[in-house]
């Protein structure tokens, strides 16, 4: 999958952040809220300039943190990417999701600005939302999801 660059074409000035900048930027500051040992991700749900919601990866409301017990992914040796289910935590994008689900939120059409290239899991809740689009800053990348994404006809660009 050819995953283009993401500039908004708004014209620059130095006072100012370009939209998608100033997204990414509220990205990176809802990563601080992680609770994940590993990986610090952040992702927020914007349509039409609006934010809809934020998530960031760590254990679901009421639960012990991974920063507090330990991560069992880091105690069974698991490799970064591999084996989604042995976390006790939520990935940023599925937070995010969620977030606007339970405060009755519709995310059709939005684009999902994340710190990261969304695994494949969160790639097909992605789709089931109706989300339109996914502009993201790094790596990590997951080749069938980038594949399944392509396919939805869901843009892919990289910050």
């Amino acid at each position: 999958m050819a995953v283009t660059t993401a500039r908004d074409t708004e014209s620059r000035n130095d006072q100012r952040p370009a939209w998608d900048d100033y997204f990414m930027d509220i990205v990176d500051l809802v990563a601080r809220r992680s609770t994940c040992r590993r990986r610090r991700v952040g992702a927020v749900l914007v349509r039409d300039r609006r934010i809809l919601s934020t998530g960031y990866n760590g254990a679901p409301s009421g639960l012990r943190h991974c920063l507090d017990i330990g991560c069992l992914r880091e105690q069974l040796h698991v490799p970064s990417g591999e084996r989604h289910e042995l976390c006790r935590g939520l990935h940023a994008e599925q937070n995010a999701i969620i977030q606007a689900a339970y405060h009755g939120v519709s995310v059709k059409g939005a684009t999902l600005y994340c710190t990261n290239h969304p695994c494949i899991i969160c790639a097909k809740m992605i789709i089931n939302a109706g989300i339109s689009g996914v502009i993201f800053r790094e790596g990590y990348r997951d080749k069938l999801a980038e594949e399944i994404l392509q396919e939805a006809g869901i843009s892919v660009s990289q910050l």
